[in-house]
């Protein structure tokens, strides 16, 4: 069962920022979470239902850090696009 916890956080770029204006909202979750999860999720926390969502996984990089491997965290980011109307409250600048 997926709660807003999952949710780590709303992704900032240039292109998420040009693709909030036509109402779709980038975020980045833990890589156990479905697409009905983060559906139910948005359902439950902020009110409404979103029209469409869209997934990528991203695999973590291997990284060298004084000469020793190690292995950044796997995640996921999903593209959710919300419905007209609809808006979080604390993404309101």
């Amino acid at each position: 069962m997926a709660d807003i916890t999952d949710i780590k956080s709303i992704l900032y770029t240039e292109k998420s920022l040009s693709l909030q204006e036509s109402g779709v909202l980038v975020v980045q979750t833990s890589a156990k979470i479905s697409k009905n999860q983060l559906k139910q999720v948005f359902r439950e926390y902020f009110g409404f239902v979103p029209e469409k969502i869209n997934s990528l996984k991203q695999n973590g990089k291997v990284k060298r850090f004084r000469g020793r491997e190690g292995k950044r965290a796997s995640y996921k980011k999903f593209y959710v696009k919300m419905p007209e109307g609809a808006k979080i409250d604390s993404l309101a600048v």
